[in-house]
């Protein structure tokens, strides 16, 4: 017997009623940014897909305990907690049995969110295959997952930071549906376009929500990546951002950073030297990929 999440009232209410929910991650307001910015940009994230027409389901453990949709006040302590876990598949168990706090990246929230029953998830990008594996073996747990969990992810793409052609290699051994909203070019989380062709492309919310169903019906393993670019007014031309990625990772190479680590410290560098405008382009991929991740939850039923 599975483990069912405990449900906010919001959640539980839009479940009785048949609503579309769209679940959400919590690294984001963890690990992405300061307080109160981070509150700020999760309220802002809610408020667009209630805008939508669906209802929010922010997932995280609070407690030892797993959530699917926090109250106000759940998110404002979690926005102002200290020593929160970053949680993935591997160590989502033992977070909960020792009763800790924990927020939830993609692999983990895709699985809290199959457990309550939610079919769509919103994320700004998703993680993948880092550079220099073939001698790290550094890939994501998210990408595995995606294989695995029944859940169809929104995302800016993968994180420009990775080996993203490698990446794409791995989700197509795995069997992932790797499907760019409305455009042939794979996004590249921070810029709207990249030299990479798009495995799939589909430009309605309802075609993406009927490629999910019949997955299902035809008993196929695993969820869809929807790879939705991030708006034109708000991107940074990769011409302008592989410089700076560039830069980043050779620093942190220097410093001899690795593991979890890595990720961390590119995005902290990489938002020092675009003096900012990494983040404010960031938050705008994720607004822009909820809208999209609550027309596909609607187009559900």
């Amino acid at each position: 017997m599975s483990l069912k999440p405990v449900l906010s009232p919001e959640v539980a209410a839009a479940q009785a009623e048949g609503k579309a929910i769209v679940a959400l991650e919590s690294t984001i307001i963890t690990h992405g940014m300061p307080y109160p910015q981070n509150l700020e940009t999760a309220r802002r994230v809610e408020d667009e897909i209630r805008a939508a027409g669906a209802v929010p389901a922010t997932i995280a453990v609070l407690n030892g305990t797993l959530h699917a949709g926090l109250t106000d006040a759940q998110l404002e302590e979690l926005a102002q907690a200290k020593n929160v876990a970053k949680i993935s598949r591997a160590d989502m168990a033992v977070i909960m049995a020792q009763g800790r706090t924990g927020a939830t990246t993609v692999a983990a929230t895709m699985i809290a969110a199959h457990l309550a029953g939610i079919h769509v998830f919103a994320t700004g990008g998703i993680g993948g295959v880092h550079k220099g594996a073939e001698d790290s073996f550094d890939i994501s747990a998210d990408l595995l997952e995606l294989a695995a969990t029944p859940v169809s992810v929104v995302a800016a793409g993968a994180k420009a930071i990775l080996d993203v052609p490698k990446t794409l290699e791995v989700l197509e051994t795995q069997g992932v549906p790797v499907i760019t909203y409305g455009q042939d070019s794979f996004p590249a989380f921070w810029s709207a376009t990249s030299p990479l062709a798009s495995p799939l492309r589909m430009d309605a919310p309802e075609d993406i929500a009927k490629a999910h169903q019949m997955r299902g019906q035809l008993g196929l393993p695993g969820g869809q990546l929807i790879a939705n670019p991030i708006p034109a007014a708000a991107e940074i031309p990769q011409a302008e951002m592989n410089p700076i990625i560039d830069a980043a990772t050779t620093e942190a190479d220097e410093k001899g950073i690795t593991g979890k680590e890595v990720t961390p410290f590119l995005l902290q560098r990489i938002f020092e030297l675009t003096e900012g405008r990494s983040l404010t382009a960031n938050i705008e991929l994720v607004l822009n990929n909820a809208r999209l991740a609550a027309q596909i939850a609607k187009a559900l039923g």
